[in-house]
């Protein structure tokens, strides 16, 4: 389905019970929402209903061509108005990778939106802060973040000999024909540009300003994740004050929706349906 939401339109998958409790669940770079196809079958066999968003940038008709366009406050924007929209006055929220930071930010600043939290590979942006200042080995895992905030270089490396790099980058999501299902969109013109621009935009200030979580949360993280190592992972409890689990994942890349869908249904359900 098409969702009007501050004037942009976005691509929202549905599926499940339609009066089942409401999971929202957002993306992360450089993919889309297909990404959740092999979790959300025991979502909807537990009686939850669906609905996983294409997000700024990732939806064509959801493209804006400036970089503050996609700062973090715009985006926590997109999801209250996408909600809004749904008709939707709460829901468990889920993020993977970008769409965790995304989740994160919103739980925080509308806690009244989110029945609960369960956040994939990506911990608390001030999780991420204290690992980057403190962790050398978080530091040197991060540094591809450098290229990607270069406009025209990243896009550049990225497509080269038919988005080689790119592929590479995605080379333990599955095999070729799921590489190329999240590689190939990001060849279309202007969509790559509009994907890494979450990069550029992205501030200290702006990832300080996310908050502590007060909401229920799961935080599922793998240990063979390149890009998140265990000081920031174990960092995040401290930045949730209500109740909280850390679930890790022994083998696991970190696109886990793609690789380890049962094991991430089983936390979000856990979390879900959980009773206070």
């Amino acid at each position: 389905m098409r969702v009007d939401a501050r004037g942009l339109m976005f691509e929202v998958r549905a599926g499940g019970p339609p009066d089942g409790e409401a999971v929202l669940l957002l993306h992360g770079f450089p993919q889309h929402s297909g990404e959740w196809d092999d979790v959300v079958p025991a979502l909807h066999a537990a009686g939850l209903r669906t609905y996983a968003l294409d997000q700024r940038g990732y939806s064509p008709d959801a493209r804006p061509a400036a970089v503050d366009a996609y700062r973090i406050p715009e985006l926590v924007a997109d999801v209250v108005a996408v909600l809004d929209a749904l008709g939707l006055d709460a829901v468990h929220l889920v993020g993977h990778d970008w769409g965790a930071v995304v989740a994160w930010a919103v739980a925080a600043a509308h806690p009244e939106r989110v029945r609960t939290l369960t956040a994939v590979s990506v911990p608390h942006p001030a999780a991420m802060a204290h690992a980057l200042a403190t962790d050398t080995e978080q530091k040197a895992r991060s540094s591809y973040m450098a290229l990607f905030r270069k406009l025209g270089t990243a896009e550049r490396v990225l497509l080269a000999f038919h988005a080689a790099a790119l592929c590479k980058m995605l080379g333990s999501v599955g095999d070729a024909s799921r590489v190329a299902r999240y590689a190939d969109p990001m060849r279309e013109p202007g969509a790559l540009t509009a994907a890494l621009n979450w990069y550029r935009a992205m501030s200290r200030s702006d990832l300080a300003g996310v908050g502590p979580v007060e909401v229920p949360t799961t935080y599922v993280w793998s240990d063979r994740d390149v890009a998140i190592g265990r000081t920031a992972a174990e960092a995040c409890a401290a930045n949730v004050t209500g109740d909280y689990r850390f679930v890790a994942l022994p083998g696991v890349s970190h696109w886990i929706p793609d690789t380890a869908p049962g094991p991430l249904a089983e936390a979000i359900l856990a979390r879900a349906t959980a009773t206070a």
